[in-house]
């Protein structure tokens, strides 16, 4: 199988991951439960992983890095405990649905949202942001790339309209993290969401979030912490303040080394061989008769996506038959992206999504080409 569903979730993982997490599970304890060396470790290799991604998102201190179990969670956090009745939020037509329905359960509760449209290759004008703040806005909620097109956000241009209004920006990061460098100061951003299975190539069920000093999150769950259990609340002090109950030790362990893996690689040459097989296949499909490509290909930087559709043929069909007949994995549909949906004008037909990850070749790129090549022949006769 050639897979070329990495925006979903990475399959092939560095070999280091695997190991970390058989590791963990035959070794860690509960951390923070005990002072007897199971658990001991357990805590010691999960302030390790702690430090590692608060290096590796240029977050200095630790204790600022919160593990949750995906962006979705991350992002339910942050825009729950930062939002309340009589708020102003903004966000974009970009969002994945992890944005998008926390906002609407939100708006129910009396929260007002704007959402900043986007054009057809979906790309956003900047100065529609200043126009739609208002006295009551609290923050911007925006995506660091869109999960269907690739397109990436200026989210340091975004950075700038928020605190020079005195606002805060929260920012998924789930296509991002691991495919480009993310620094959470040079972004400006006051919350990065992130989570761990996709570039970050570390296990599911692993996530978190980068919280700047100063910014007060409400917390979302309450319960064991490991430390000060007379309390009836949860603690003050980060980030137990934002973690309930015991963490995915195992999978911490897991995600720190696949961190480690891309630091030790370097985060430069994992996204000039992800950027350059994105490339080779849409300079390869861009112009087969009958063959759409979505997005802003003009773009200096995006992220390793390409979405397209084959004539009118319906966008779940085209992904059987690249399994099918090709053996070639991708992801059809919407994408959990409904707006960009809207904005592309592909809400009904859904769109064919590659996405490509440090462990595909070339050979594999040049075999979807050459499938969509046949798949769009066959459309045309």
């Amino acid at each position: 199988m050639i897979y070329l569903d990495n925006a979903a979730t990475t399959l092939h993982k560095p070999p280091e991951v695997a190991a970390a997490v058989v590791s963990a599970m035959s070794e860690l304890g509960n951390a923070g439960r005990g002072a007897y060396g199971a658990s001991l470790d357990g805590a010691r290799t999960i302030y390790k992983v702690r430090a590692l991604l608060a290096e590796f998102f240029g977050a200095g201190d630790p204790r600022r890095i919160v593990f949750t179990c995906n962006s979705t969670e991350s992002l339910n956090i942050a825009l729950k405990g930062l939002l309340k009745p009589g708020d102003h939020a903004i966000t974009t037509q970009l969002e994945h649905n992890s944005v998008l329905r926390p906002l609407y359960e939100l708006q129910k509760q009396g929260v007002g949202l704007t959402i900043v449209q986007a054009d057809r290759l979906g790309r956003v004008d900047y100065a529609d942001f200043e126009r739609a703040i208002t006295p009551q806005t609290r923050l911007i909620a925006a995506t660091h790339a869109s999960n269907l097109t690739g397109n990436m956000l200026d989210i340091a241009r975004i950075g700038e309209i928020t605190h020079r209004h005195g606002l805060l920006l929260v920012v998924d990061a789930s296509q991002t993290a691991g495919e480009v460098p993310v620094d959470a100061g040079q972004l400006l951003a006051d919350v990065l969401c992130f989570t761990g299975h996709k570039g970050l190539m570390g296990p599911q069920g692993t996530g978190g979030m980068y919280v700047r000093p100063g910014v007060e999150i409400r917390p979302l769950l309450s319960g064991g912490t490991g430390v000060q259990s007379y309390l009836k609340t949860q603690p003050p002090q980060m980030p137990e303040r934002l973690e309930a109950g015991t963490l995915n030790g195992h999978g911490i362990a897991g995600l720190g080394a696949a961190v480690r893996f891309i630091m030790d690689t370097g985060i430069g040459k994992v996204q000039a061989k992800e950027q350059s097989l994105m490339r080779r296949f849409y300079e390869g499909v861009r112009g087969i008769p009958g063959v759409t490509v979505y997005g802003d290909f003009e773009a200096k930087l995006r992220c390793p996506i390409v979405a397209l559709n084959i004539r009118g043929r319906d966008s779940g069909e085209v992904s059987d038959a690249l399994f099918t007949e090709y053996g070639i994995a991708v992801r059809p549909g919407a994408h959990c992206a409904p707006l960009m949906h809207e904005a592309l004008g592909t809400k009904e037909q859904g769109a064919v999504r590659f996405s490509f990850s440090y462990y595909n070749t070339e050979e594999e790129t040049d075999a979807a080409i050459r499938a969509v090549r046949a798949l769009a022949r066959e459309e045309e006769t």
